[in-house]
């Protein structure tokens, strides 16, 4: 066999002889070199496709995670564009009104059928007293009943116990606003049948009692029914503020300096000495 071989290598360098054979043998030969090396590739492409997996696999928990992230930041980013919308209108308002203003945000609200009560984060120690008006961006929420250092109870206008002074906008007509217990609605109890009101007329407090500055928004008329039977109407309104959705509100110290009724001495000694 090794002579054979020796003589098959000599002629086919010397010689052209065997090319044609070669070729036949090489097709021949090709299913059995492709059978040999295929388990390698199989075990090669495997590899690859095992390692291609657990990359997207990563890759796909790694931008799923930074999704998740994305989604809290815009939740987070929108409701601080929500929050600043609010500010931004609280304190364009209080630059409407002419009086001393404190922004305070919402701590807890206690809204059982007899009671309407808020804290807010702002107590004695940034200067809140009883009977301060704190309002929204919409109209009257309430007034501070309680005053501690570090918070502040508010009674909403709506708690069955509140009551607050309110004129008609369109005519001057007073009369008192009741809490109904219920956040969308106040009861005028106290106005005659043939009394001036109307439907859609907007109610602003009267400024008489003390507690709330005249002209803020409280309500709007929503129902005027005449009981023939009894000596007052059925009347009620809805509360401007939004009461089942305020987060800020803006306690208001009013310009109540009292005016004097007789002149200082030192002026009136300067009037005489000039006649």
């Amino acid at each position: 066999m090794v002579l054979i071989s020796v003589v098959l290598l000599a002629v086919d360098h010397r010689s052209s002889r065997m090319d044609n054979t070669r070729s036949v043998l090489s097709v021949l030969v090709y299913p059995i070199q492709r059978l040999v090396s295929l388990p390698v590739e199989i075990v090669e492409q495997i590899h690859e496709t095992v390692v291609s997996y657990s990359e997207l696999t990563k890759e796909n928990k790694l931008l799923k995670e930074e999704q998740l992230v994305n989604s809290i930041k815009l939740l987070k980013l929108e409701s601080l564009e929500n929050e600043n919308i609010r500010l931004r209108g609280l304190l364009e308002n209080s630059f409407k009104l002419g009086e001393q203003v404190l922004v305070a945000e919402l701590l807890s609200v206690n809204l059982v059928p007899y009671e309407h009560v808020m804290v807010v984060n702002k107590g004695s120690r940034f200067g809140v007293h009883e009977k301060q008006a704190v309002i929204d961006a919409n109209g009257i929420v309430g007034q501070v009943i309680r005053s501690l250092p570090l918070s502040s109870e508010v009674m909403l206008i709506t708690d069955p116990n509140h009551a607050i002074p309110v004129q008609v906008n369109r005519n001057g007509l007073r009369t008192i606003a009741i809490g109904s217990g219920q956040l969308d609605r106040l009861n005028l109890p106290f106005l005659p049948n043939n009394a001036d009101i109307v439907p859609g007329d907007l109610l602003v407090t009267s400024g008489l009692g003390g507690t709330f500055p005249q002209g803020y928004p409280v309500a709007v008329v929503d129902n005027f029914t005449a009981q023939p039977n009894k000596p007052f109407a059925n009347i009620y309104a809805t509360p401007k503020a939004k009461l089942d959705r305020v987060r800020e509100l803006l306690v208001v110290w009013s310009d109540s300096t009292p005016v004097p009724l007789s002149l200082p001495a030192e002026t009136v000694g300067d009037l005489n000495s000039n006649e």
